[in-house]
């Protein structure tokens, strides 16, 4: 079975743990209303057992009580966190986690949401209309370049040139990335508000074995490449003088 995930990324922006709160309280909110799975959250613990009495309300006030803690900061400037909505399979309903705040040379941040594995989950959660919404939500709450819901066996399959953006069934760039070509059928593209495009490559499932997946996927890379859109969001440090 393949199994996929939702992410999106940005580069170094210095946040404080305020405007990461604010954040973070929009995206839980946003997320709450694309599936009933999104509605409850537990920070992570060494045991499911001690997890499981962590749960909280994604609240903003919540988030910056959480920012203060040594283990949800990253040296001097940044917050890490994730959490999982308490199903009792291996996660499978879902995890999350966040790195956001950071300016670390060759670092992203980044919002990644596992995607769920059971059956149930993926029948109701792995749809074109929910998985719009969640990329919808990670845009308007981390304003990131790029975003992605992507198939694992497609990415095994690939050794990309480039680090992100990846390939994937539906796929975000800001507006300050640059202009989406034109794609081919059955490829969509549909703006997310003011802030970029939503591409998405297959009305279906998007499937990493299927042949005729991977080569659509294959040529809208290309075509997006071409564009100037597929390009390492990590800067390359400055060639050494002399």
């Amino acid at each position: 079975m393949d199994t996929y995930d939702a992410a999106v990324y940005w580069g170094c922006r210095v946040e404080s743990a305020e405007e990461c709160a604010r954040r973070a309280e929009t995206f839980f909110r946003l997320l709450s209303q694309c599936d009933p799975i999104y509605t409850r959250w537990f920070e992570k613990a060494d045991s499911r057992k001690k997890a499981l009495q962590l749960q909280f309300e994604p609240t903003a006030e919540t988030f910056a009580r959480f920012f203060k803690r040594r283990g949800y900061r990253i040296a001097q400037v940044g917050f890490l966190f994730g959490a999982w909505t308490g199903h009792a399979e291996n996660e499978r309903g879902g995890s999350l986690r966040f790195t956001c705040g950071y300016d670390a040379v060759g670092a992203l941040n980044n919002c990644v949401l596992d995607l769920p594995r059971e059956e149930a989950g993926l029948e109701r959660v792995l749809t074109v209309p929910v998985l719009a919404d969640i990329i919808r939500a990670m845009v308007l709450a981390w304003e990131p370049d790029c975003g992605v819901v992507f198939a694992n066996a497609y990415q095994r399959m690939r050794e990309h040139p480039v680090g992100k953006p990846y390939t994937g069934w539906l796929m975000y760039f800001s507006r300050r990335m640059g202009e989406v070509p034109p794609l081919p059928e059955p490829v969509r593209v549909e703006p997310v508000e003011d802030k970029g495009t939503l591409i998405i490559l297959t009305p279906e499932r998007f499937n990493g074995h299927d042949p005729a997946h991977v080569a659509l996927a294959d040529q809208v890379r290309d075509l997006l490449d071409r564009a100037g859109l597929v390009r390492d969001l990590i800067p390359s440090p400055p060639a050494p003088h002399g």
